[in-house]
């Protein structure tokens, strides 16, 4: 305990009620939460009870004293923000000259349970490093109020690591004795949540005062509570429990910050953020969109319309063309009575709602005046989906109401097709083949955290008639440093996924990383099947079905999936291993509204074992999404390994989002703190949930905003 504590805090609150300091311009006014060393909502070392704009996606990296904290935060919810911290700790093992380094990966939370009022500052409450090593664990209460236009005061309390310095006996004993003591933490392999210490041992105040001086520049002064009790004392001498910062925005996302610590080092951070809400450009590049024809305003062919074959023909030369201009492929046509219907398959744009909206444009103007009703079918690899009829006389009253797009999804029907689809003449066989870059990335090896591989990939579709598909994927490297990894395995489980650098390391010369053939099926209105067989995914190949229920207005799924599969050479060719073993897995699906996913997964997973995996993602209206996974299976945590269990977070950034143009493509990444060999599932390509759900009713209403677009 160090008798600087409550002079310190005193000192800073003094300072932060007395400040007055010139007051800002009106557009400057705003003081900006910032990010902590630590990577989540803070001043330098201290946290505050403010939250970052909902959705924002930060990165920051921080260096002091032999420290190095790379940190993701995520701001999950307005109140809730989660962070990823992969922190490398020099001399932190006393007279050990060679093993002094600590690699460690850690969680946090940061909750705000009241926001600021004329007379109530915020509240915040959060969680450092319970799921880890336990190196910065730790718990606080916050209150933050903003004094002015250009000043805010922090203060709060702190315990485990946030009580280390001028503790006291924790006030939440008097609810009960057992808070009063911090127990030990068992650090087994890590990764298991310690609850026990939770708000349990000493506690102690932490506080600190910003000062937002100009509109790019905030200097910051704290008290920190922290006694870095895992560094060793030859790390660097903590003088004092001051802290002080100035940060400076260079970038409209990004912040630098210089830093003295603890009256005896100089710290560093650079922090950028990207909010998914927000284009890069602060818009789109789409093409205009056709305008609504009135049947009045058509032309002659239009009105004279036989009804002939070859005037059939014809037309649907001409939708045909127009929809491709429009980034759509026709897959069938037809028109019967007073309605047109078609069948379609989007292949630029994210959001459904948009090709739907697109294509009754062009029918607007395309199809005879007698027509009445668009019936517009939603098409995936020749399954029809989900069918909507539209009134031809809603689309040229709406075209240009302020209402138009709520109105039309309200008289618009949206229902599953209980029937095939009817592709038109010469649809089959067809064959498609892409060719783009790749980048595989791989993280945390304690040799070099991040490495990768760059190179192109070769992708093949042949589809001979509808719900068939023969598929291909072949890599070729052109630079990387995969292959230098030299990380050995030492599982005790099946190597079927920790033998990773192996396959890294053979598999750089024309990989095959999937050859397969698939049968799409619908045995019911509101059933899917698939049956796939080959090479599922570079580390195993055989055999994997597949049912799902989804209702098309429902926000529930039900699936099963049952697999065989044997583990792959090396090489990544055509042989195998001696390995194989049967999985397979029941899964619930719920979309929870507000861009938020759940899905459950029990069954048995590649190593033999039985468990189940939770996944909860945000998906934007544009394509972003960022989820986290965790996998308890019935192997103990010793056995398992380092992390003691799977775990990690999920990245998907679309295309379309960085060059402003329709664009199904994206880059997908996770990010696991450790890979072993418990909780490994099958990476099957073509997943039926992932096909059937943004093509139907709720995707589509959450959509609907881009249906005029």
């Amino acid at each position: 305990m160090q008798g600087l504590s409550n002079k310190g805090f005193g000192m800073v609150l003094a300072v932060g009620l007395c400040a007055t300091g010139p007051a800002l311009a009106e557009d400057e006014k705003r003081i900006e939460t910032g990010y902590n060393s630590y990577g989540y909502p803070g001043m330098i070392d201290m946290p505050v009870a403010t939250s970052r704009p909902d959705g924002e996606l930060a990165f920051s990296v921080s260096y002091f004293a032999e420290q190095l904290r790379n940190t993701m935060t995520f701001q999950i919810l307005p109140r809730l923000s989660g962070s990823f911290r992969y922190s490398v700790l020099d001399e932190v093992v006393s007279g050990d000259p060679v093993n002094n380094k600590l690699f460690d990966r850690s969680f946090s939370l940061h909750f705000r349970f009241a926001d600021e009022t004329e007379f109530r500052p915020a509240l915040a409450v959060g969680l450092n490093d319970f799921l880890g090593t336990g190196v910065y664990s730790s718990e606080y209460l916050v209150a933050t109020k903003t004094l002015g236009d250009s000043v805010r005061v922090t203060g709060g309390i702190g315990w485990g690591r946030l009580g280390g310095v001028g503790g006291f006996t924790n006030p939440l004993g008097i609810l009960d004795k057992r808070f009063e003591t911090r127990p030990a933490r068992d650090f087994q392999q890590g990764g298991d949540v310690e609850a026990a210490q939770f708000f349990r041992g000493d506690a102690a105040f932490f506080g600190g005062i910003e000062w937002q001086a100009t509109k790019k520049l905030k200097l910051t002064a704290e008290y920190s509570s922290d006694d870095h009790p895992e560094e060793d004392p030859l790390a660097f001498e903590r003088e004092t429990q001051l802290n002080f910062g100035a940060t400076y925005k260079i970038g409209p996302m990004t912040d630098l910050s210089l830093r003295y610590l603890y009256g005896s080092e100089i710290g560093v951070q650079i922090t950028t953020a990207v909010n998914p809400k927000n284009r890069p450009d602060h818009g789109g590049r789409d093409p205009a969109p056709p305008p609504v024809l009135l049947r009045a305003a058509q032309s002659d062919a239009a009105l004279s319309w036989s009804g002939s074959i070859e005037a059939q023909t014809d037309l649907r030369d001409r939708l045909a063309a127009a929809l491709q201009d429009q980034g759509m492929r026709l897959h069938g046509f037809s028109i019967a009575g007073r309605s047109a219907r078609v069948e379609i398959e989007n292949t630029v744009y994210h959001q459904e709602a948009q090709a739907i909206g697109r294509t009754a444009r062009v029918l607007s103007r395309l199809m005879p005046t007698q027509v009445d009703g668009f019936e517009i079918t939603l098409v995936d690899v020749g399954l029809p989906v989900t069918e909507l009829h539209i009134a031809r006389d809603d689309m040229e009253r709406l075209a240009h109401d302020v209402d138009g797009s709520v109105e039309s999804f309200v008289r618009t029907r949206i229902f599953s097709p209980d029937g095939p689809s009817r592709p038109l003449a010469g649809r089959y066989p067809d064959f498609q083949w892409d060719l783009t870059p790749y980048l595989s990335p791989s993280y945390f090896d304690p040799d070099n955290p991040v490495r990768a591989d760059l190179g192109a990939q070769l992708e093949l579709t042949y589809q001979p008639r509808p719900g068939l598909e023969f598929s291909g994927i072949l890599r070729q490297k052109a630079v990387g440093n995969l292959d230098e990894a030299t990380r050995k395995s030492d599982s005790v489980l099946p190597r079927v996924r920790s033998e990773f650098t192996i396959y890294d390391r053979e598999g750089e010369n024309l990989a095959l990383m999937q050859l397969t053939a698939a049968q799409y099926f619908k045995p019911g209105r509101d059933l899917y099947g698939r049956v796939t067989a080959g090479y599922m995914e570079r580390m195993f190949g055989g055999i994997s079905g597949e049912l799902l229920w989804k209702r098309n207005d429902s926000p529930f799924a039900l699936g099963i999936e049952a697999n065989y599969v044997k583990q792959r050479d090396f090489d990544q060719r055509f042989g195998f291993r001696d390995y194989e073993v049967a999985t397979g897995h029941a899964s619930a699906y719920w979309d929870m509204g507000n861009g938020f996913h759940a899905q459950l997964d029990a069954g048995r997973y590649l190593a033999g074992d039985w468990g189940g995996t939770f996944t909860l993602d945000r998906e934007f209206g544009n394509g972003w999404r960022i989820g986290a996974f965790a996998t308890l299976t019935d192997v103990p945590f010793d056995t398992f390994g380092e992390g003691s269990f799977d775990k990690g977070i999920r990245l998907t950034v679309p295309l379309a989002w960085l060059i402003g143009e329709p664009n199904k493509r994206d880059f997908s990444t996770t990010i696991r703190p450790v890979q072993r060999d418990g909780g490994a599932r099958l990476d099957v390509p073509g997943r039926l949930y992932d096909r059937v759900r943004p093509l139907q009713k709720p995707a589509l209403r959450d959509g609907w905003g881009r249906f005029w677009r």
